[in-house]
């Protein structure tokens, strides 16, 4: 059984504005791959996700993770108690 992947990709996409296709066509995949994986509908292969967080300069488990993100306010900020 295969788990799901967890990721900020599209986060981190918009943030360095990088469109689908010019990110696909930086690590050699048809640009629906990009939409896939930012959906959670597509795990990356390991050499693919390498590529993505190479491209972005960030260490893998900063785009992916077998648990759920945080929100990224929550992790910078830190949780405020309500």
């Amino acid at each position: 059984m295969s788990e799901q992947v967890h990721n900020r990709l599209a986060v981190v996409r918009a943030e360095r504005k990088v469109s689908r296709q010019a990110l696909a066509e930086a690590v050699g995949v048809h640009y629906q791959t990009i939409g896939y994986i930012e959906r959670g509908q597509y795990n990356p292969s390991l050499d693919l996700a390498l590529k993505l967080a190479g491209f972005f300069g960030l260490p893998v488990e900063a785009l992916f993770s077998l648990e759920p993100f945080q929100p990224l306010t929550d992790e910078v900020y830190g949780r405020k108690e309500r």
